[in-house]
């Protein structure tokens, strides 16, 4: 089996040009799977621990660093890291997974599918609520909403009123990282699992897979007066 890496959207088509322009975007997917009995980083399924999400993207899953979002503005000093998510507590208990997008993508589908709900060994959730959003969130996401999770069953996302046009491209939340790179911009899509049961400790198993949909949108398009539109295709 091959595999290919390279940058730029992907679309595809038999008519590029003229009137009748059939090409559309690829769908791309990130997903983590959680398994909250595997406590390690670096090993295939790690759950994520207190105060500590799951990077997609890494194989076997890693910690991941949440950025605070710049909005766009350049900082010679890069980006800055954000606050941990909140530590676990009796009763209310964050998870989650953080994706790195390009920068104005839009976003076709969040979901959340629980294979089994966690659980400490004595309590075990009665609620897993999905918050979608560019940071760490305890309320309403930026990009999408999610119905509470209470049993094993796939959740999925709907987009609301301003939430609509962020997820159809997505923010300008931080500059690359890599010290001596070019200073790309990444969108950041943070998905904060709370999981909540009175009495609920650290979860010793339970599995969650958390699964985002998304097209790279072209940037340079054009039109036909300002562009040679469709030579990028």
């Amino acid at each position: 089996m091959g595999r290919s890496t390279f940058e730029g959207p992907i679309i595809s088509g038999d008519n590029r040009f003229g009137p009748i322009r059939d090409i559309g975007y690829t769908d791309l997917v990130q997903t983590a799977f959680l398994d909250f009995a595997v406590t390690t980083p670096n090993t295939a399924n790690y759950g994520g621990a207190s105060g500590q999400f799951v990077a997609s993207n890494n194989i076997p899953n890693s910690n991941a660093v949440i950025y605070t979002p710049q909005s766009g503005v350049f900082s010679n000093t890069g980006p800055t890291k954000a606050s941990a998510p909140t530590a676990d507590t009796s009763g209310t208990i964050y998870r989650g997974v953080v994706f790195y997008l390009p920068y104005s993508s839009n976003i076709t589908d969040v979901i959340v599918d629980v294979g089994t709900l966690p659980t400490d060994g004595s309590v075990t959730a009665n609620s897993i609520q999905p918050y979608v959003s560019n940071n760490f969130a305890t309320s309403t996401g930026v990009y999408a909403t999610m119905a509470a999770i209470t049993s094993a069953t796939r959740g999925t996302a709907t987009y609301v009123g301003t939430q609509l046009p962020y997820a159809s491209a997505t923010l300008q939340d931080f500059q690359n990282p890599v010290v001596g790179s070019q200073p790309s911009w990444f969108s950041q899509v943070v998905v904060t699992l709370k999981i909540t049961n009175t009495s609920l400790t650290t979860p010793t198993s339970g599995q969650i897979e958390v699964t985002l949909r998304y097209n790279q949108l072209d940037m340079n398009i054009g039109n036909s007066t300002t562009y040679p539109y469709g030579n990028f295709d």
